[in-house]
């Protein structure tokens, strides 16, 4: 095993094949991002969504995807022009991974590739014990996607962040009022059909616990980029509490427990889940 892929495994405590996988996947996801700091992403863009909170700033749970925003809408960006940076990088760390773009058939303009490994030969590269992957499908493959907003919805700002592993490198981040605000228009706004994101919802009470401030202009905007929201009718705190107020009301919690519980240490956590409970926290974001 390479060494410094060592020293990140030595971060993980694994028993099951679980474990194993998502120790694997996080640390794909930091070298990709280090690939993407070798190849100079962070001067036109930035890291935000799940995985930039669980990365960078302590989120307790396991995110999947690399979101990324671009710093000032550009119609040139080809994010595919990265692939053979991330291909090269995941190759030095012993890792073989190929790189296959997507183009998304949505209004807005969002450009993913997506990684791909075969999960066994990668787990074997991180010394997996071999009775803990007998229980792992034939032929499975390990996916990571990187997705890039081309045009961002203006009114945010970014800060650089430190990362230690597998090399000190910079990755450049929005700041958290504004991560807070675009989670929030995720569940403000999300349109899942019947699918419920409790992960949303987690991620929520994750805000409200540790970094209540929301930067409500930013939101404002993204808000009426997606159509959710009328440009000549400035979103107050007043209305933003009715929006919210009303998702709580109707969002099921049993289906968004299920949701979320594979991606936390610790279900009980959910336990005091109730729309009585969010309606109580809601009250201590501070709009800023």
């Amino acid at each position: 095993m390479n060494e410094a892929v060592a020293r990140m495994m030595a971060r993980y405590e694994c028993r099951r094949l679980e474990d194993y996988v998502r120790a694997l996947r996080e640390i794909l996801q930091e070298i990709a991002l280090l690939g993407l700091w070798r190849s100079k992403l962070f001067e036109k863009g930035a890291f935000y969504g799940g995985t930039a909170l669980h990365i960078l700033y302590g989120l307790d749970r396991f995110s999947e995807d690399l979101d990324f925003s671009l710093l000032q809408p550009r119609s040139d960006f080809n994010l595919f022009r990265y692939s053979k940076a991330l291909q090269t990088e995941m190759r030095s760390f012993g890792f073989e991974v190929t790189v296959e773009s997507k183009e998304e058939k949505t209004s807005r303009a969002v450009q993913s590739v997506f990684l791909k490994a075969n999960t066994l030969e990668q787990l074997l590269i991180i010394k997996t014990e071999k009775e803990i992957i007998r229980g792992l499908p034939k032929g499975q493959v390990l996916k990571i996607k990187v997705e890039v907003d081309t045009d961002p919805p203006p009114g945010f700002s970014t800060e650089v962040k430190y990362l230690l592993h597998p090399i000190p490198f910079s990755v450049r981040s929005y700041v958290l009022p504004d991560l807070f605000a675009g989670k929030m228009h995720a569940i403000l706004c999300r349109r899942w059909k019947n699918r419920v994101k409790g992960r949303d919802w987690y991620d929520f009470v994750w805000f409200v616990s540790n970094y209540p401030e929301l930067h409500l202009l930013h939101l404002e905007k993204r808000m009426i980029q997606t159509g959710d929201w009328k440009q000549n009718e400035p979103l107050t705190g007043e209305r933003f509490h009715g929006r919210l107020r009303e998702m709580i009301e109707a969002v099921d919690l049993k289906r968004a427990r299920a949701e979320v519980e594979p991606f936390v240490n610790n279900p009980d956590a959910l336990a005091v889940w109730s729309k009585e409970f969010f309606l109580d926290i809601s009250r201590r974001i501070k709009l800023v």
